[in-house]
């Protein structure tokens, strides 16, 4: 009897995100566009990607708004990413190049790079995203930046992956979309904890009042999801899921460069505010409660037409919920694999935690 109450509670915990977080997502509808659109400073950090540059720019630079400018910063690229740069420049008068140039004494990350970004830019309303990225249309960065009302400071938006072939490839596709689909349902209940990089936008002024990154400036990921922790609050912050305002990029191709990728961003998870920290380890609780006392209940005997009625509830209301949020975010394709991708992730997290924890500290020679 025990068994089957803990199954009944990880399901009321579960049906308490879908109904009262998740639901927002689904009944979001944007307000009417901004009468004046401001002047936008889009910034790009680039290192090693003249690829990407050539690809991505000219769409970047096709975008349909009145007023903005795109900062590359080139960061110590040693392939042809300067005479691409230098190429598109001398063609665009819209692009503005900010070099930075090795240094053998003092090694840097990307941090150091977006505030070089962010120091060479001439207007207030800052708009991100990676090199590698690509815009669904010419109107994303007016749907981004739209979005900066008088209140409104930071803009989170949808970084997809790419459709691919393989598990892999909707594996990753399928955790970016869950993601996604926490920080934008709680940001629009004003719970309101992080943003990606590759789809983000925040105000000049916001950066300076908080001190950029100065807190975990240490720490080598971060620059997008700890900065919104930090400076996100429930009247500043907005989110945009128009189809036309997604940014693109390519998937990892192998297990082992992805497991590194998770292994790198699960490194700012412990610095979130604590009440973030609960809300996002509730619901991980509540899977593993009601998948735990579902597979006890299996080899005892205890009503099985009523752990079978708790499992379809549960299923059903997840299938509903994530079929309307899948639609709105481009991803039904993944619907039918729910079940398989929800088991593996809730396997794969703790073996990431686990390697973390046993990975040899490196030492000096």
């Amino acid at each position: 009897m025990i068994v089957f109450w803990g199954l009944f509670l990880g399901l009321c915990i579960q049906l308490f995100y879908y109904l009262y977080y998740f639901l927002r997502l689904i009944r979001y509808k944007k307000s009417a566009e901004l009468e004046h659109l401001p002047p936008v400073s889009l910034i790009i950090c680039a290192r090693n990607e003249d690829d990407n540059l050539t690809q991505n720019l000219p769409p970047i630079l096709a975008q349909d708004y009145p007023n903005f400018e795109v900062v590359v910063v080139n960061d110590c690229s040693f392939d042809l990413s300067g005479d691409v740069l230098n190429e598109f420049a001398s063609k665009n008068d819209k692009i503005r190049v900010v070099t930075i140039k090795e240094d053998e004494y003092y090694q840097h990350g990307k941090k150091v790079a977006i505030m070089m970004g962010i120091k060479g830019a001439k207007f207030d309303c800052l708009v991100f995203t990676d090199a590698d990225c690509r815009p669904s249309s010419n109107q994303w960065l007016r749907c981004m930046a739209s979005n900066f009302d008088p209140t409104a400071e930071i803009i989170v938006g949808y970084g997809p992956y790419e459709k691919g072939k393989g598990f892999l490839n909707k594996l990753i596709r399928f955790d970016t979309f869950f993601i996604a689909l926490q920080y934008l349902s709680f940001a629009l209940a004003k719970v309101p904890y992080m943003g990606v990089g590759r789809n983000l936008a925040y105000k000049k002024e916001l950066f300076y009042r908080k001190k950029g990154f100065a807190t975990h400036y240490h720490i080598q990921s971060g620059d997008d999801d700890l900065f919104v922790n930090e400076a996100a609050n429930q009247s500043n912050t907005r989110i945009e899921i128009d189809a036309q305002s997604f940014c693109y990029s390519r998937a990892k191709t192998t297990t082992k460069d992805w497991w590194l990728q998770k292994k790198r961003h699960l490194q700012t998870g412990n610095r979130y505010k604590f009440s973030h920290k609960l809300l996002l380890g509730m619901y991980v609780f509540s899977q593993w409660l009601f998948f735990g006392c579902l597979t006890t209940l299996l080899f005892i005997p205890f009503q099985p037409y009523l752990v079978a009625g708790t499992f379809f509830l549960r299923f059903s209301f997840q299938m509903i919920i994530f079929n309307f949020a899948m639609k709105k975010l481009g991803e039904r394709d993944l619907l039918l694999l729910l079940p398989i991708m929800e088991i593996f992730l809730l396997l794969f997290y703790p073996l990431i935690t686990l390697s973390k924890i046993f990975q040899r500290k490196r030492k000096w020679n």
